[in-house]
């Protein structure tokens, strides 16, 4: 697998979204990037990762809202990627999340060559789900106790959400 951010042979030109920029992270984001993963309505669904080396900053109007990250698998028989992504609580239900996914999105199909790509929010994030659909995402099934819930310390079911080339809205 490639590192988290792909970027084979360098970094690319920022992705520009209908109202987003997503451009890679830099040590000046660490404080804000901190302060975002802590904020209850993303800790619920987010831990804080070690450093924000592997993601993209998504940017509104010059501030740093979010991160958003993929994955490559390169086996050619299994060949796709994954996202996920965190937003300033905020930010949330203005399309920015949706705006962020779906940039990103367009970049992996048409720049990195991947047909599939799949994203896997908690089965309880309705609005992380519902966002995902907009952008083309389709539920492919639960992935029982998947993931650490931070409300509960508990396991949480996930949901495998997956989206073909010719699905990206």
């Amino acid at each position: 697998m490639l590192a988290a951010t792909g970027w084979v042979g360098g970094t690319p030109t920022p992705l520009r979204g209908a109202s987003v920029l997503l451009r890679p992270t830099t040590d000046a984001d660490t404080a804000t990037l901190d302060r975002i993963v802590r904020e209850p309505a993303v800790a619920a669904w987010w831990s804080a990762p070690d450093d924000y080396d592997d993601m993209l900053a998504i940017v509104l109007d010059d501030e740093v809202i979010g991160a958003i990250q993929y994955d490559e698998e390169t086996d050619p028989e299994y060949r796709h990627a994954s996202i996920d992504i965190f937003l300033t609580t905020a930010m949330h239900g203005r399309g920015l999340g949706t705006d962020s996914v779906r940039t990103l999105a367009r970049w992996l199909i048409r720049e990195r060559g991947h047909h599939r790509l799949t994203i896997d929010p908690a089965a309880a994030n309705t609005a992380a789900i519902h966002s995902y659909r907009k952008v083309g995402f389709k539920p492919v099934g639960i992935m029982r106790a998947y993931g650490r819930d931070y409300r509960t310390g508990g396991w949480a079911d996930g949901l495998l959400m997956d989206l073909i080339a010719d699905e990206l809205s």
